[in-house]
Order: C-alpha cells, then structure tokens, then sequence
C-alpha cells in the first residue's frame, strides 16, 4: 500500500488524474452525459498510457462526474444524472432564496467527503465489507428497493396519496417494454422502439428539465432570471463550517453511501435517495427538509459519492462491477489482458491500491477545482430566461439523445415533460415520480428472481427471514411510521 501511494503521488499519476477530473466537471454538468458515457467515451484515449494512469484517469473523472451532476441540479433543478435527483430536492430552493453559491459549495465539498471517505473503504475495508455485501440477493435487493420508496411520504409534500399515485406513474412508466417475468410486451402500444423500455436518463430529463423549461416560458414575462444572486465574500468558509457543524449526519450518510456502493446493482442512486430519507428520519428539525435545508444537498453528495470509490471493491475483490461506471473500468482493464478479481488484488496489489489512493486524492482535487469554479459557476442562473430556456431544452434533447443515439427517446423525453408538467399544475410533486421510475427497474426484476427461488423453498422462508431482510423490513416499517407520525402531528398543531 505505501509503494501504491508513492506510485499515485508521482507527476504522471496526478496529471492525468487531474485531466480526468476536468473532463469530469464538464461531462456531470452537462445533463444527459452520465459517468458511465464520459468513463466509456474516455477508454479509447487511455490506451495510450501506461495501465496505472490510464485508469488514475478514468477515476478522475467519475469521481468529478458524481460532484458535478450536482451543479445543473441544483442550479436549473435539472438532475445531470440519477445520483443528482435528490440532491436537487433542496438545493434548487436554496437557489431560489439566493443562495445558489451555498448550495454549489455544499454540494462540492460533501462530495469531497464522501469520496475520501468512499477510498478509505476501498483502501482498508475492501475483505470485510465485500463479505456483508455478499449476504444480499434478490429477495435483499427487493427489500432495499422498498426501503428507498419510503422516501415517497417526505416528497409528497401535502397529500401523501398523490405522492403514492406519483411513484405509481413512475414504476408503471418503467414497466414499459419486455416483462421480466412472462416475456411479453408491456403497455408497447405495438410500437417498436418501446419494447427496449424508456431510457432512465431521457425520462428523469422529461420529468425535471423539461418542466422547469416550460415553467421558464411561462414566467418570462415575470421573471428575468432564474433566482437572484449576489456574490458573497466568506460564503465557502461558512458553508465547509456549517457542513462540519453536522458531523453525526455526515458520517451516517458516509457509510450507507459507502455499503450501498460495495452492493452490485444498487448504485449511487439508490445511496442517495436512502440517505436523503434517513436524514430526514433522523432529524428533529424536518420542517426545512425540501424549502432549501442544506443537510439535504449533503446528505444526497457525501452518499451517491462515498458509492463511487466503494462500487470498486467487488470489482476488485471478486470481478463483479458494483456500478456501470465501474464495469466500463473493467472493460478498460480486461482489454489490457488484466482480469478483475482475487487474481489481480493477488498478482498486482500496487495497481489496485494505486487506484484506491488515486481515488481519494481525486476527492481533494475536485475540492479546490470545485471551489475556484463554484462562483463562475453560479452565474449560470444570471442568464436570461429567454436564453436560458432554450438553452436548456437544447441540451436536454442532446442528452436524451445520446444515450441510445434513437431519437425516439427524445420524443418520450417530451412526451413524460409535458405530462410532468400538467400534473404537477394539480399539486403532484416530480420528486415521486423520478423516485418511481429509478427504483422500479431494480424493484421488479428482484422480485420476480425471488418468487421464482421461493417456488423451491417457500414464500416465507425467501422473503421473511435472515437478519438482512428482517432489518430491511423493520426499517421500511419505522419510516414509514415516522412520515405518519410527523404528518399526524403537524396536522394537530394546525388545528
């Protein structure tokens, strides 16, 4: 491990670990180019380079990536990406209050943390965590699933059904295409291009850009820009204060950030969305929670980043990527004649702990780059509406485009905005809808995977028992309880 960190601390490491970061602030920013296209388009240009610093390179970049999604989230309330979604959740009010520098720093630096945190896993907790990690399978994957969905009673905002009929909308949205069970075509409407299912990147585009563009029109006449803002001196040293202020919350978002990641499958989305909920649960103050509170931003940044490093742990200790950015990295490794897994953290320990370190300084490198940019980078809500809008209805075609170069994913991009947009007119919030449509993909093919494990062995026995389901559960049923509660008892103080 000591050679490793000399090797990530040698001039050619850290340049090209820097380019990747740069490459990364501008590929998160841009809604649509996820960390998993930036990672895949950038392999072809680390070939190349020596093996340790081509993939130094590509960790630059997804380290930046998951960081600067936040920046359109939290700016435009357009998530660049799944892992954003929540983070926007409180960091577009603050924009609204004027506080868009706030919310940036908030972002940036709980990014820091939470991939510092993310790479110390990596480093020290690889072995053990990679054992409890192994406990889940599709009936503990279902649970989690259902765990996130909780998160639907503090999105809802005053009607809790119309939260629930929102997630509906979603999950049905995501059941369109071939059924994981039977094979057959779902809601497809005989139209071709449907039975792959709607792109999640085009969707969550149509859920929150294309809204927020619609409503732009709509205020142009009103408004002349997004939010006020007024550049502040000591603004990032008061925000790094109040987020240390915090230091139980940042740590519990750390390390469920950093378990979901080591999860294959699960993601940054999933430990974005669970901390974001158990943020909420835990704190005594949930009044602010979704009207600019700035645990919500962090609690979303340090755990979608403490899921990057630690999504690198099953690749490296078993071959399995426990991401999509971490599978294109394995890809990248494999066509240099390296097979992830037991046989490489055996055979060439210094390039898998060279990573790791190169993870962790990438965290502190995106820190000071967030830092210097985050006040060029706030300037983007002093554009004009009548320019801003089309700008961003431009780059969200882009990004609904690209993921599958099919423009009928653009059409359905349009299609969910407009519809997002009406509903949203009748008081349905697009938060339970995004949530919805993310987690039905991991939801249903997991439970359909159970149910066919218990025709063997029993209903109960597959769903209802082993320590990681009953806890699952039992955590399912107190947050729910606790969204009751809260409700029950605001409600009594109205009246």
């Amino acid at each position: 491990m000591i050679e490793a960190f000399f090797m990530a601390i040698s001039p050619s490491y850290l340049f090209y670990m820097t380019i990747g970061v740069l490459l990364g602030l501008v590929v998160g920013t841009l809604p649509g180019l996820t960390a998993t296209m930036g990672t895949a388009l950038l392999v072809p240009f680390t070939f190349g380079l020596p093996t340790g610093e081509g993939i130094a390179m590509l960790g630059g970049l997804y380290v930046c990536a998951m960081f600067s999604d936040a920046i359109p989230a939290c700016l435009v309330n357009t998530p660049g990406t799944p892992a954003a979604m929540a983070t926007g959740f409180d960091g577009h009010p603050m924009v609204k209050q004027g506080r868009g520098q706030e919310a940036i720093v908030a972002a940036c630096f709980g990014s820091a943390l939470g991939t510092i945190f993310g790479a110390i896993c990596y480093l020290l907790l690889a072995w053990p965590m990679i054992a409890i990690a192994l406990k889940f399978g599709p009936p503990q994957f279902f649970w989690l699933g259902i765990f996130a969905l909780t998160i639907i009673g503090s999105l809802a905002g005053d009607s809790i059904l119309k939260g629930l009929a929102g997630a509906a909308i979603g999950i049905m949205i995501s059941c369109i295409g071939i059924s994981h069970a039977a094979e057959v075509n779902r809601y497809t409407l005989n139209i071709p291009e449907l039975r792959g299912g709607v792109s999640l990147v085009a969707a969550l585009i149509g859920v929150f850009a294309v809204p927020q563009v619609l409503n732009m029109i709509l205020n142009i006449k009103k408004e002349e820009f997004v939010a006020e803002y007024k550049s502040e001196p000591g603004v990032i040293l008061s925000t790094i204060k109040k987020v240390m202020s915090t230091p139980i919350h940042n740590l519990r978002s750390a390390v469920i950030g950093a378990f979901i990641g080591i999860l294959p499958g699960a993601g940054s989305p999933i430990a974005a969305i669970v901390s974001y909920n158990e943020a909420l649960r835990w704190s005594k103050d949930k009044s602010q929670y979704g009207k600019g509170d700035i645990r919500g931003v962090t609690a979303s940044e340090i755990a979608n980043n403490a899921a990057a490093p630690a999504a690198m742990i099953p690749l490296v200790t078993l071959g399995v990527p426990g991401s999509a950015p971490a599978a294109v990295i394995a890809g990248a490794l494999m066509l240099r004649g390296l097979n992830p897994g037991p046989e490489l953290f055996a055979t060439d320990g210094s390039l898998v702990y060279s990573f790791g370190w190169s993870l962790l300084i990438a965290g502190i490198v995106v820190f000071f780059i967030g830092m210097f940019a985050t006040p060029l980078l706030t300037r983007i809500i002093k554009i004009p509406l009548r320019v801003l809008a089309p700008l961003i209805m431009f780059l969200a075609i882009i990004g609904a485009y690209a993921i599958r170069n099919n423009i009928f994913d653009v059409y359905l991009m349009l299609l969910i905005g407009v519809f997002v947009f009406l509903v949203r007119r009748i008081g349905f919030h697009p938060g339970p809808i995004g949530l919805g449509f993310i987690l039905g993909p991991i939801i249903e093919p997991n439970l359909v995977q159970a149910l066919y494990i218990s025709h063997a062995v029993g209903v109960q026995k597959v769903f209802f028992s082993g320590s990681v389901n009953l806890i699952l559960i039992a955590l399912s049923i107190l947050s729910v309880s606790a969204v009751a509660i809260s409700k029950f008892r605001s409600k009594n103080n109205t009246n």
